[in-house]
């Protein structure tokens, strides 16, 4: 496990990288994870930095492909829940990396409830904080709070 954070950071950081990747739901979502874990290697302290000898701990290797399964066979109803609580943003025109964290925090909003609701938004909002531009994290927060009032009223 990587220093400083926790499995399941460590496993949706892996799962954001993997989505960012995806194209559609059309994707052959096995080619897709193949792919990914053939071809990068990451350092346990700084994901994102190849590495040749640093393993992905297992725990957080499958809970990020579980994430990963999630969207990628509900992504039609997040794509459109998301489209639909972004006021004045397509999908077609948000940055990759928010899209892949709007996707992956809907997913869990949506189809998790072992996730608290606070839980699943702040998690998008610091991997956003890290891996987006400045603009990422109220953005992420914004959108995702909205679907949160929608789908989980009982925790807002």
């Amino acid at each position: 496990m990587s220093r400083g954070r926790g499995t399941r950071r460590q496993g949706r950081e892996l799962a954001l990288k993997i989505i960012y990747w995806m194209k559609s739901s059309e994707d052959d979502l096995q080619a897709v994870l193949n792919d990914f874990w053939s071809n990068f290697r990451f350092r346990n302290d700084a994901l994102g930095e190849p590495a040749d000898d640093a393993p992905v701990n297992e725990d957080a290797r499958l809970f990020a492909e579980g994430l990963v399964r999630g969207v990628h066979a509900h992504l039609a109803e997040i794509d459109h829940l998301v489209s639909r609580c972004s006021s004045n943003w397509s999908i077609d025109r948000m940055a990759r990396v928010d899209l892949a964290l709007l996707r992956l925090g809907a997913y869990e909003l949506l189809h998790c409830p072992d996730v608290p609701t606070s839980v699943a938004i702040n998690e998008a909002v610091e991997i956003g904080k890290r891996y987006g531009t400045s603009e990422t994290a109220p953005f992420i927060n914004g959108i995702l709070d909205r679907i949160a009032r929608e789908k989980r009223p009982a925790q807002n």
